[in-house]
């Protein structure tokens, strides 16, 4: 098989690039051995497969909640509404107890599922790909659930450095 040729650019022009591309913003959720709640902003959020149901996010290889997250056997991956940015900021810059003061509930597994997300989908941890700095994760969706008033909700999105909500055409 013929490998890659090395890149013809920098790292700056390629966040530029991917900067570009819009993403819908997520907070990942889960609960350690502690029991402490753990929670991530990501907007690495994707499907794969509706047969059988599987989701994937990547986290960075230097994240401290990377070991929780590595060996959890479930996630709740919560889909942002506009509305929601600074709990979006909140999961992604606080230090500390990033749950303190937020409305949650739990899932079936015991892990949090956000009170005003657009969406959820609660995860088993099928299986994990480290792919350059990031680990690439992939959930099988045992259970998910809409926003009861979805359809008339803005979701938060994220493009060029800047966060947005959506308007429809």
């Amino acid at each position: 098989m013929k490998r890659a040729s090395p890149p013809n650019f920098d790292q700056t022009a390629f966040k530029q690039a991917l900067g570009q591309f819009a993403t819908g913003v997520t907070v990942i959720t889960t609960r350690a051995a502690s029991g402490q709640l753990i929670g991530i902003t990501a907007s690495s959020f994707n499907s794969v497969s509706l047969n059988p149901p599987l989701v994937l996010w990547s986290l960075a290889t230097r994240s401290a909640s990377m070991p929780v997250f590595r060996v959890n056997s479930h996630y709740v991956v919560n889909v942002l509404a506009a509305s929601q940015l600074e709990l979006c900021k909140r999961f992604a810059t606080v230090k500390g107890d990033r749950f303190e003061g937020v409305s949650h509930a739990e899932g079936d597994t015991g892990m949090p599922v956000l009170d005003g997300a657009l969406a959820w989908f609660e995860c088993h941890n099928r299986s994990r790909y480290e792919e350059g700095d990031h680990v690439i994760f992939v959930g099988e969706v045992e259970r998910c659930g809409v926003h009861e008033n979805a359809a008339e909700i803005a979701p938060l999105v994220f493009q060029n450095g800047q966060f947005h909500g959506l308007k429809q055409l």
